[in-house]
């Protein structure tokens, strides 16, 4: 019964979380993408082209500014969230009310504040600009508290990745749906069909209905996730701007991948925002749009679930060139596809595959620059790292809708236009930014990937190979850098047993076939062929060393053992494929819990060693004894051998 329950608490987390993507993400949609469509499309039409297109500049450039502004406040809002503590949670609150808040705004935007667009224009721009900048910080505490609060859901590795993975998928779907339906519902809602582009009743009745998903999505998570609460997430250290630009500066991998991604996301942002325009005002034909949401919606899904096939025959960076490659041949036939509706669906689809897989690429390679920065400037700035991501996107966002202002106006794609009114000049004004702009950007974007980013997939795994030899006996010396100043654990005088952690045959450490562990330079223990794939705390202590790969774990016996628990050889290479973890860094666990699992076929299929290395990593300050030899079969309470420490004062 506690089991049927427990799954019923799982099933619907994960329902509730991932609703909550497609939520979040339809929202970012509407915003980002169809509000400035609005902004110059609709919100401004005195009859005064002059004054219109003023007005449209000064709104998209405030647009712009306080976008931008709010990336100085994105470190506040995550400081401020950090410091929550309700009877509901941490990140519940700011989801759910910053959902319901900032869709309620996005909702009265889409309107001209009863008029005021037209008889009170000036008014009407100091409204707005408060409206706005409201809506964006509840919109921010919405999505840093939601993407933030995953690490909460579960302290299981396995489940946390389930979890992502709906989200993913639920998040891909929100942000596709709104182009598949945002036409054909606007026009359906419309009293005026205006050449296709609809009028202010469709416009308005759509993002209303949209934001009424979001809030509802919103108060879903709320209502059906539970927030696991634990010490290890209290008192972090307050992140400021500075501090991700200090990291960005010293951290040249991430700084490297980061420019890459910053060019490409910019180049991207600019064709996707500006295809409602191509199909509005060039096809004449705005419902088509829906073919290629739905097509995308389908990709997209089928994209971010077959990345770990992808990633598992080919490496990232060949991914990263051929995704890009043909992501270029997509924007050439779209460029080139005129008003055939078939091969501007040929170019759009060419031109939106790779880009879920190039995300990934991205964020796989910040995610492994955590570790090249802990090797290179000697602490661990993970939530700094992962934060430059959003960053960048948000930037390029503000960038884009800058451009996309100007370049409306310039080509007569605003209030009143339809295809038959934009002249060839003005066409041809708009492909030059919609096309050859992004292709300067994305050409930048793989000319520095190629001479700058040298992280990859081997480079990685050495990196991890040289934490996992540094850390014990480092660890003495430094205070755990994510924990904030602590002293270390002393190592105490007596005996410490150490059973095997999991359950097999022993076998020599001289005999396994890494050389960095047989030739005893990740200090003295033992290894196991296990039998089975339960792996448990020999002894009770704190968890020191963690890696994203979770193929192994460094803990400190409460007598000042540092002990490494590898599983496998090179099975860094798997990424975590195969491997649950139970614990987070800075956690006491007790001798005899469960800390990992691993799924044994999954690295043989792999054709790596599946032999469990346990080595105490500070060997230098103790004596060893060996109580069970080689061949012999133990379990995980088996005592395998046992330290003492050394008498120094001898």
């Amino acid at each position: 019964m506690d089991s049927h329950k427990s799954d019923e608490h799982v099933g619907r987390a994960r329902f509730a979380y991932s609703m909550g993507a497609f939520g979040h993400d339809a929202f970012y949609a509407l915003l980002s993408t169809y509000f400035i469509m609005y902004v110059t499309s609709h919100l401004f039409n005195s009859g005064n082209k002059a004054f219109d297109d003023h007005m449209v500049l000064i709104v998209t450039t405030i647009i712009a500014v306080l976008r931008i502004i709010e990336l100085l406040i994105d470190p506040m809002i995550g400081n401020a969230i950090d410091r929550t503590n309700t009877r509901w949670g941490k990140f519940k609150p700011w989801v759910v009310g910053g959902g319901i808040i900032s869709a309620v705004i996005l909702a009265a935007l889409f309107t001209p504040l009863g008029g005021l667009s037209v008889s009170s224009p000036y008014l009407y721009l100091v409204l707005f600009a408060v409206l706005y900048i409201v809506m964006d910080i509840f919109y921010s505490f919405n999505d840093v508290g939601f993407w933030s609060m995953l690490p909460a859901l579960s302290f299981n590795s396995h489940e946390r990745d389930k979890i992502a993975t709906f989200a993913r998928v639920g998040s891909t779907v929100g942000a596709q749906i709104v182009t598949l339906v945002i036409m054909p519902m606007v026009l359906f809602f419309s009293v005026k069909q205006n050449g296709g582009t609809g009028d202010d009743r469709g416009w308005f009745i759509f993002a209303a209905i949209v934001a009424a998903v979001a809030a509802i999505t919103a108060i879903g998570v709320g209502l059906g996730t539970n927030e696991k609460k634990s010490l290890l997430r209290e008192n972090k250290e307050q992140t400021k701007l500075k501090d991700v630009f200090k990291i960005l500066i010293k951290n040249d991998q991430l700084f490297s991948i980061a420019m890459s991604y910053l060019f490409y996301t910019t180049g991207i942002t600019m064709v996707n925002s500006m295809e409602t325009y191509y199909f509005t005002y060039i096809l004449g034909n705005s419902k088509a749009l829906s073919i290629l949401g739905g097509l995308n919606t389908i990709v997209g899904v089928i994209s971010v679930l077959t990345f770990p096939l992808f990633t598992s025959k080919i490496s990232r960076r060949k991914l990263f060139y051929g995704s890009i490659a043909v992501l270029a041949l997509g924007l050439i036939v779209f460029a080139f596809a005129g008003q055939s509706l078939a091969l501007v669906l040929v170019g759009a689809e060419l031109f939106f595959i790779p880009q879920p897989l190039v995300f990934l690429v991205v964020l796989m390679t910040i995610t492994d620059s955590v570790e090249y920065g802990q090797l290179k400037l000697g602490h661990r700035d993970e939530s700094l790292t992962l934060s430059v991501r959003p960053l960048l996107d948000k930037f390029a966002g503000a960038v884009s809708g800058w451009i996309i202002g100007p370049t409306a106006i310039a080509a007569g794609m605003t209030a009143g236009a339809t295809a038959s009114t934009v002249s060839a000049a003005g066409v041809m004004k708009f492909k030059l930014v919609m096309f050859l702009a992004p292709a300067i950007l994305l050409v930048i974007s793989v000319l520095i990937f190629n001479r700058k980013v040298k992280l990859d997939e081997k480079m990685h795994a050495k990196i991890v190979a040289e934490l996992e030899q540094t850390w014990g006996k480092q660890f003495n010396k430094t205070a755990d850098d994510n924990e904030g100043a602590k002293e270390a654990t002393p190592t105490k005088p007596g005996v410490t047993e150490i059973p095997a952690p999991v359950a097999g045959t022993v076998v020599d450490l001289k005999n396994v076939s890494d050389p960095a562990f047989a030739n005893g330079n990740m200090g003295q223990g033992f290894a196991i062929k296990p039998s089975d794939g339960k792996v448990y705390a020999p002894f009770s202590g704190t968890v020191r060393a963690t890696f994203s790969t979770r193929h192994a774990v460094g803990l400190v016996s409460d007598t000042g053992v540092a002990l490494l628990i590898h599983i496998g050889i090179d099975t860094v290479k798997l990424h975590g494929t195969g491997f649950v973890t139970y614990f987070n860094k800075g956690q006491h666990v007790e001798k005899g819990q469960e800390l990992m699992e691993f799924w044994d076929p999954t690295i043989k299929k792999a054709g790596l060693d599946d032999t469990v290395i346990v080595t105490v990593t500070n060997s230098e300050e103790f004596d060893f004894k060996q109580l069970i030899t080689a061949d012999q079969t133990v379990t995980a309470k088996d005592n395998v051998m046992e330290v003492t420490k050394k008498d120094t004062e001898k």
